[in-house]
Order: structure tokens, then sequence, then C-alpha cells
């Protein structure tokens, strides 16, 4: 055998961890988060807006983990984001949802696509937690299919003039700014579709109404009607989708972050009852069903975390497509049954809202619906395997 293609005796160095600025990191949120936002982490299930943790995430520069240096941001990577916000939904769900819409793609779009003058005016403002975003996709009879989009704007007069309606929005009532997928001057199938951004103080911005949703958010549906906007404000025009959904490829590793952490936060709670709740004078955590129980839990969250994690690490500046949908599937339907079998560990009082599973479980089933469905991302990966590109031998590690 040739000695440059011999091998190394066996030897493969897999430690994969983490450097020690990430464990700094997530030290510092793991401290926040459970000491000042899990115990009142019930108090959001209402609906209300969590601006005390969001105050408290600007304060420590959390919210401007996406935003470039130039801009007073800290330009982290996709994998520092996701630790960050796998740490929050341990203690907080509402709280994750509503930092992933400031560290997410609509930041990230605006901090690639944008004018420097429209930087300056947003992300600055942003990183402060001054300024909120909100992204808006689905529309009421439109959502994986983007070519169906009805929402269009057009060139007139200079000025850009946008009509159509959003729906399922979240934080519409604290968004500063929306980046809006929009048809651009009529332009028909998913060619046609584009970016602009759209300020709340914009005429015609119409808020039509709200809805309460199982994960204790409210998601809104936004219409806009002749809304006036500076040609600036076109982020990207007809033909760009493909870089829109690469953009939106950090969404769907951010999006298994939070479905993660909420994995996570529901098993730790298991664990401490299963140790601590006792049946026929022992703790129910040393019956052997209850033990393969946990083990199963622990073991699915592992596995999701190796998925997740190689997937940001494929971040150059966003994420393999493929990687990034097998993780968001993985990771969002293991999310629904670790949580749903802590609520089983917990007998009756998992179905209460005295303690936190229940609500995780409530929270975990979001993460299939938004970002790509899982049925939508399954079709993405199988047409990627069947795609003429592909290569020969799909599990080909030289980029491992």
């Amino acid at each position: 055998m040739d000695e440059d293609v011999a091998g190394t005796e066996g030897v493969v160095d897999f430690q994969f961890k983490l450097s020690e600025a990430q464990r700094r990191l997530v030290a510092q949120i793991r401290d926040v988060v459970q000491n000042e936002f899990k115990p009142h982490s019930l108090s959001f299930m209402n609906g209300e807006f969590p601006w005390p943790n969001i105050r408290r995430l600007a304060e420590i520069g959390i919210l401007g983990m996406a935003v470039p240096k130039t801009y007073g941001g800290r330009e982290l990577s996709v994998f520092d984001t996701a630790l960050v916000l796998e740490e929050i939904a341990k203690g907080c769900y509402v709280t994750a949802m509503a930092v992933l819409g400031e560290v997410g793609s609509q930041t990230r779009i605006i901090a690639t696509y944008g004018s420097d003058s429209l930087k300056e005016r947003l992300l600055p403002g942003v990183a402060r937690g001054e300024h909120l975003l909100s992204i808006c996709m689905t529309e009421p009879r439109a959502g994986t299919d983007v070519a169906a989009y009805k929402t269009n704007v057009v060139r007139h007069g200079g000025k850009l003039v946008l009509n159509g309606e959003k729906s399922l929005v979240s934080r519409a009532e604290e968004a500063s700014a929306f980046v809006v997928f929009a048809r651009i001057d009529d332009q028909e199938g998913r060619d046609g579709i584009g970016c602009v951004l759209v300020e709340r103080t914009t005429p015609g911005l119409i808020h039509a109404s709200r809805v309460h949703s199982m994960g204790g958010e409210y998601l809104h549906t936004l219409r806009f009607q002749n809304c006036e906007l500076p040609q600036e404000n076109l982020l990207l025009g007809s033909g760009s989708l493909k870089k829109l959904l690469s953009a939106f490829n950090t969404q769907r590793c951010l999006n298994p972050a939070i479905s993660l952490g909420l994995a996570e936060g529901a098993f730790a709670e298991a664990l401490s009852y299963a140790r601590t709740r006792t049946a026929f004078g022992r703790s129910i955590g040393q019956f052997q069903g209850m033990r393969w129980k946990l083990a199963d839990m622990w073991r699915e969250i592992e596995a999701a975390r190796g998925l997740l994690y190689r997937a940001c690490a494929s971040a150059a500046p966003f994420p393999d497509p493929l990687l990034a949908a097998t993780a968001k599937i993985h990771c969002n339907e293991m999310s629904v049954r670790v949580t749903s079998e802590a609520i089983q560990v917990f007998g009756g009082y998992g179905f209460t809202d005295e303690y936190p599973v229940s609500r995780m479980y409530r929270a975990a089933r979001y993460g299939s619906l938004g970002g790509g469905t899982s049925e939508t991302l399954r079709d993405l990966i199988g047409k990627r395997l069947m795609s003429d590109d592909a290569p020969g031998d799909i599990f080909d590690l030289a980029d491992f």
C-alpha cells in the first residue's frame, strides 16, 4: 500500500469538544436562564412578550450575535448561536423564540444583502435590543408552496409599492421591521420571488388579527395595502429565491436548537423527578422500566445533538441544506417524543402546569411546523439523494 494513503493505524480524533470560549458562553447563558428566566417562564404562556428577558440578553450582547462587528454586534457563528438558543430553550421557550428573531435569518439576510445605510439604520439597534425583527413568509393560501405567493411589490415612481397578506407572523406587535418574501413586479413562479424590508411605521401596514398558539406566543396576520417603500428596502430582487433559501437554512439549524433545548430541559426535569419520587418503598428511577425509558430519552438527545452540531459547523456563511434538513427533522421529532416521555415519568402531575414538562411538550410541537415542515424537508433530502450531481458514494467522508 502507498505510504501516503496507509491511514493512521486506526487512530482517529473524534472528540468534538467545544472551545473554551464556547464553554464560557454556554456557562454564562445557563446561569442567566436557570436563575432568572426559568422561575418566571410560566408567566409568558399567556402571550405576554418577555421584555425583561430580552433586555437582560441585550445587556450581555446576545442579541448582537448575528450583527457584524462594524454595526456593534458580535458576529458569532451559526454554531455559537445554536448553543445559546439551546440553553435558553431549556428554561423558557417563549424567550428562545423571541431571541430567534434577532439572531436568525432575518438579521442575517439584512447583514448579508442590505445596503450600507439600511444596515446602519437597523443593525446597531438590533444588537442593543432596541429593534426587533420579524420574518414574513407564510400566506393564508401558501406556506411551503412559495411559487403560489400572491404578495407583490412593484416599482412605481421611484418607489416600491407592496400589496398582499402574510399570516402566522411572530412578534408582529413588537417588531420594528419585517423581512417580507414577495413577488417582484408580478413575475410568476419561484423565479419571481425576492425580499423587501418593511418598517412598522410604514403607512398601509395593517395588523389584521392575532391568534394565541399552544406554545404561548401570539401569531399575527399582516396586510400590506399600497405600502410605499424606498428603493433601498429591496433586499433581493427577482431570481433570488436560492439566496433566500440558503440564508433560511440558518433557521433550519436554529429552530432545531430550540427543539434540542426543550428535550434537554424536559429530560433534566424527568431525571430529577425519577430520583426523588418514590413508589413501593423506592425511587421510581430504580425500576427497570423507568431506567430504560430514561436511557432511550438520553440516547435520542445525544444522537440529535451530533446531527445538529455537524450541520451548524457546516455554515459558510449558511449551513449545508442537506445537513440542516436532516438535523431539523431529527431534532424536531425527537423533541416531541422526549418531552412526551417526560410527562409519562411525572404521571398525572406531568399533565398539569405545575411542572414545566407539559408546556415543554406543547412548545416542542411547533418545531416541525416552522422553518420547513418535516414532510417538505424529507422531500428535499430525497431529491438531493436522487439528483444527477449526487456523489456515487453518498456517504463519502472526504469532507467530514
